[in-house]
């Protein structure tokens, strides 16, 4: 029966492991399947406002060049056929990458990042650039947020969130410098996934923070998060901060069963911020309902410092990955913009320098919660969405874990009373990405299962 009703399911409703398994026994076709992404987003794109460069006569073009090669009997990649969106801060040749700024407008790369050269060789469908904010920083874009018009979709890869979220397409790619994928996320209420820092490598790609910036992934279930990263993740001759070496079977891991029954460690805030009463409940009710597979936790007060350092580190680098559109513009920035840029030309090296080694001393912290979990559980976000377009939301949630460079994936587990989304984020050892993958994916089923045995 859950079979039969699969396959009457749209095609936008599919997995895009479902999609993928269907377009490889020629169940499907490209054509069909970015067809049938580009009628959604034909039908939600003037209220959602996902995209910034899409072009439907090139993504049916590739379609029909990835159904040309398979008939042809060659190999082909793990994402054949499918479409994937591409946050407008990664270059993809031939198409305009603006970086959400006046100052980059026209510009249009002739050499693919390296992450979408990955992507190619794999057989994705470029879809298109989907919507970023101002520079990847905070000043709000123009997209709005598919599960509650009136509220924010989070920033700054606020149209990849939106576009997964709202079935324009199978999955899509971000990055995260403080909150910028797992926030969106939770707010649209989609999967999430930041891997460990120096796992997916940045060529190709706006810098604004090297020290923080992390490419990521939006996907509708964790199987699917997995399945894009791994065809991302690897060295970067381009990326120092990437490893030689292969790079870890997601996909097999994510969905294998735990060796053991995970134990996972709760967070219920942060310092400088309490969870809101509905975040709150929320998360009491996933406490109660996990018993003993969970215990509670506080981090070390040295973890109040977290915000403070990685904004230092922030807007210096900021100050120096962003003089040159000061130079050329720098009436054209934001508020938000500018004050982050003073900030950094004000920040003593010093300051600077002694911020950049507190990654190790909170990893070491870290380590001791780790040595007793599988996982830390923690709200993705303070609450829901916040109404209205006036800021992005509040990314204290996310932050430690982009300076730490941990991974975080969120799950949309639960909604409020009006349905707007809440994300439950879980956070693994820099390293352990894939067993990350795996307690989350466990985290899901189990929560749906329990759900649907309690209604």
């Amino acid at each position: 029966m859950a079979t039969e009703t699969r396959n009457r399911l749209p095609l936008i409703e599919l997995g895009a492991a479902e999609l993928a398994t269907r377009l490889e026994g020629g169940a499907l076709r490209a054509e069909e399947v970015s067809g049938a992404f580009l009628s959604q987003i034909a039908g939600r794109e003037p209220e959602v406002q996902a995209w910034a460069h899409l072009d439907s006569d090139d993504v049916m073009a590739q379609a029909g060049r990835a159904d040309a090669q398979r008939r042809t009997g060659r190999p082909t990649g793990p994402l054949h056929g499918l479409p994937v969106g591409i946050k407008d801060i990664i270059d993809v040749a031939g198409m305009p990458c603006e970086n959400g700024t006046e100052l980059d407008k026209g510009r249009v790369p002739s050499k693919d990042a390296g992450l979408v050269a990955r992507l190619r060789s794999a057989g994705a469908i470029i879809m298109g650039k989907t919507v970023t904010t101002e520079l990847a920083f905070l000043h709000p874009a123009r997209t709005t947020n598919p599960a509650a018009p009136g509220h924010t979709p989070g920033g700054s890869s606020a149209g990849s969130a939106a576009a997964v979220a709202c079935g324009m397409v199978p999955f899509a790619v971000g990055t995260q410098t403080g909150g910028s994928v797992i926030r969106p996320a939770a707010f649209c209420g989609c999967v999430g996934f930041k891997p460990s820092y120096g796992a997916i490598g940045r060529s190709g790609i706006l810098a604004q923070s090297p020290f923080l910036d992390t490419p990521g992934v939006f996907a509708r279930s964790v199987g699917d998060a997995a399945m894009l990263a791994e065809v991302l993740y690897g060295h970067d001759p381009d990326d120092r901060t990437t490893a030689h070496g292969p790079a870890p079977r997601l996909v097999q891991v994510a969905s294998s069963k735990p060796p053991v029954t995970p134990t996972l460690a709760m967070l219920s805030t942060l310092p400088g911020r309490e969870p809101d009463p509905q975040m709150s409940e929320a998360f009491a009710s996933l406490t109660e309902m996990l018993g003993d597979l969970a215990f509670e936790i506080a981090l070390p007060g040295m973890f109040a410092e977290a915000a403070r350092i990685r904004a230092r580190i922030n807007h210096a680098e900021m100050a120096k990955s962003f003089y040159a559109y000061e130079k050329r513009g720098a009436e054209h920035f934001s508020d938000e913009l500018a004050a982050a840029m003073r900030q950094g030309r004000e920040m003593l090296a010093r300051d600077y320098l002694s911020a950049l080694d507190w990654r190790a001393v909170l990893n070491g912290g870290l380590d001791e919660i780790f040595e007793r979990c599988d996982a830390i559980v923690m709200p993705a976000t303070p609450g829901p969405a916040p109404e209205g377009f006036g800021s992005t939301g509040d990314a204290i949630y996310n932050g430690l874990w982009t300076l730490c460079g941990t991974p975080a994936v969120t799950l949309p587990l639960f909604e409020t009373e009006t349905g707007l989304p809440l994300g439950i984020q879980l956070v693994g050892r820099r390293g352990d990405d894939a067993r990350l993958l795996r307690t989350a994916r466990w985290l899901m089923e189990d929560f749906v299962t329990r759900q649907q045995e309690g209604s």
